[in-house]
């Protein structure tokens, strides 16, 4: 019998845009919407992998650049994939400095984690296998996340705007509330975990100054009684002298304290000199920092990305290193549909140890692209597929339509600065704001 060829033979690159909130950060303000590139991997034997990363113009025409380089490969074979990428899109431009924003906006990185996620799906319903069975084996079935909450202006985003949608109930009703008070970002915790059954939270600061931010951190301590392990993120946006007076409120309260200053060597002059577990996933960002990172103990808890560390097997590889060092380890978080979710449990399946309950803004989006509609969150978890690969199908009328919000949106790359800038015309980025 002839074997099932695994050669690739077409690549479908499909640009989205999802409604999004308008969720408030050290840069800015979430536009009306998030995009994301969804691809789509056919081998020979028709097979098709699929993988979800965040989305500008420039990734997607990168992505559609080398495609021809990359037919006829075997999609069981990626890092010859990889090395091909590597080749044909020099990073030449890129730096592993993530620079003033709070995420990353490298490319070639990118397109290294969604041609790898894809051929992993791919390999996993060939072998009729589950992708966290090819990371090591499964661990564990349900997979731990936190709620996300975050600061915001009142609507839902998309056609909506800064509008409320007056039939919303539950969930999708306190995701459209503002909460920019101490207790709309209260209601709003509250309403996420009844909803999802959160049994960990992080607030995303860096927008307001920090002693409002630290004083509602403290408030959603009170609310839980001191009961939920509590998690806070002001993008590095303070300077370190900022950073050392209200990292020293908050011992003894946080389960971590994320990003709160710049840099390792601010990071690590900060741990010495607070008594507070520090996580990153904005000063230890690549391979390449991991040497002076454990030098200088920058971290104590490193937040991985498979986006931008380079896929699932390299996420695998800084749990290992991790591990080795004596730090933590967990998962950032984006405007992620199901796909990046799904690669997220698997991940989280396969780990040998888990050690906090990874990030997920999953429930701030109101729509997706797989089969089914969106995962469902339960007791705080999601449940690995079941499936082959990664268990998930992409839902094509579905597709299709976030196809046509991203062909009428007008948005081409994320630029919070810019969205901030239409409510107050003299915002700027800033490296360091408080």
């Amino acid at each position: 019998m002839t074997k099932p060829s695994h050669q690739i033979k077409d690549i479908i690159v499909t640009p989205i845009a999802v409604t999004d909130p308008p969720l408030l950060n050290c840069v800015g303000v979430h536009a009306p919407y998030a995009l994301r590139i969804i691809l789509q991997v056919v081998t020979e034997g028709g097979v098709v992998g699929v993988s979800e990363i965040p989305g500008n113009k420039e990734t997607e025409d990168s992505i559609n650049s080398i495609k021809k380089e990359l037919i006829g490969l075997d999609a069981f074979q990626p890092n010859q994939i990889l090395r091909t990428v590597s080749e044909k899109l020099p990073a030449k431009n890129e730096t592993d400095d993530r620079g003033g924003t709070p995420w990353d906006q490298r490319i070639v990185v990118h397109i290294f984690s969604a041609l790898e996620v894809a051929c992993l799906d791919i390999m996993g319903k060939a072998l009729n296998c589950r992708v966290s069975d090819l990371l090591g084996g499964t661990m564990r079935e349900e997979i731990p996340f936190a709620a996300y909450l975050f600061y915001k202006f009142k609507g839902a985003g998309g056609k909506w705007g800064y509008e409320i949608d007056p039939t919303a109930t539950g969930w999708d009703k306190a995701r459209q509330q503002e909460a920019t008070s101490t207790q709309g970002i209260i209601d709003q915790a509250i309403a996420m975990c009844k909803e999802f059954g959160y049994r960990s939270i992080k607030l995303k600061g860096g927008f307001f100054p920090p002693e409002k931010e630290v004083d509602d951190t403290l408030a959603i301590h009170r609310e839980f009684d001191g009961e939920m392990p509590l998690r806070y993120d002001p993008n590095a946006i303070w300077s370190l002298e900022t950073g050392i007076k209200f990292a020293r409120v908050f011992e003894g309260k946080l389960e971590y304290l994320e990003d709160p200053v710049r840099g390792q060597e601010n990071m690590s002059t900060l741990r010495k000199t607070v008594d507070i577990p520090l996580a990153t996933n904005m000063c230890t960002t690549s391979f390449k920092d991991l040497p002076n990172s454990i030098k200088v103990h920058s971290e104590d808890i490193i937040l991985s990305d498979h986006h931008f560390w380079g896929g699932l097997r390299s996420t695998m590889e800084l749990y290992k290193i991790c591990k080795t060092f004596g730090r933590g380890f967990s998962m950032h978080s984006n405007s992620h549909l199901g796909i990046s979710l799904a690669a997220m449990a698997h991940i989280g399946a396969a780990l040998p140890e888990f050690d906090y309950e990874f990030d997920t803004h999953y429930p701030w989006q109101s729509e997706d692209v797989i089969v089914g509609g969106k995962i469902r969150i339960e007791n705080g978890c999601v449940n690995l597929p079941t499936g082959p690969g990664l268990g998930v199908e992409i839902d094509q009328a579905q597709l299709q339509k976030l196809h046509e919000n991203y062909l009428g949106c007008g948005l081409t790359k994320r630029d919070d600065e810019l969205e901030m800038q239409k409510i107050d015309p003299n915002w700027k980025v800033v490296d360091t704001r408080y």
